[in-house]
């Protein structure tokens, strides 16, 4: 089964989202309290299912821009309808996988567990 797991960092605390067979799908900004982190994790809930992928062309808040950064692999930020990056994701060797990634997301964000470490 899909899970947040929420873990306190050196400066405060931080989600990841995995996928049912463990591997990080998406991970959060840290915030500086276990509250905020918690909301981040309510917002990817509530964000995720209904954002659009963008893929060039602007689209509206929620949405999932993908990406390639400067060493070539693809990637994804998930942003709130506020606009602000709630999610992240690794790098992808294909855009289909960074793709694949974003509907993992989608689909593990509605099911998770969440388990605070």
């Amino acid at each position: 089964m899909s899970k947040f797991t929420i873990c306190r960092t050196a400066a405060g605390y931080k989600f990841d989202l995995r996928a049912d067979n463990g591997q990080v799908v998406a991970t959060s900004e840290v915030y500086a309290t276990l509250a905020a982190c918690r909301r981040g994790v309510a917002s990817v809930r509530r964000n995720a299912p209904i954002a659009g992928v963008e893929e060039g062309s602007a689209l509206p808040h929620p949405k999932f821009q993908v990406y390639q950064d400067r060493a070539g692999e693809y990637r994804f930020r998930l942003k709130a309808a506020n606009g602000r990056v709630i999610g992240a994701s690794e790098g992808y060797v294909s855009k289909a996988g960074c793709l694949a990634g974003v509907e993992r997301v989608k689909k593990a964000a509605q099911e998770a567990a969440v388990d605070e470490l």
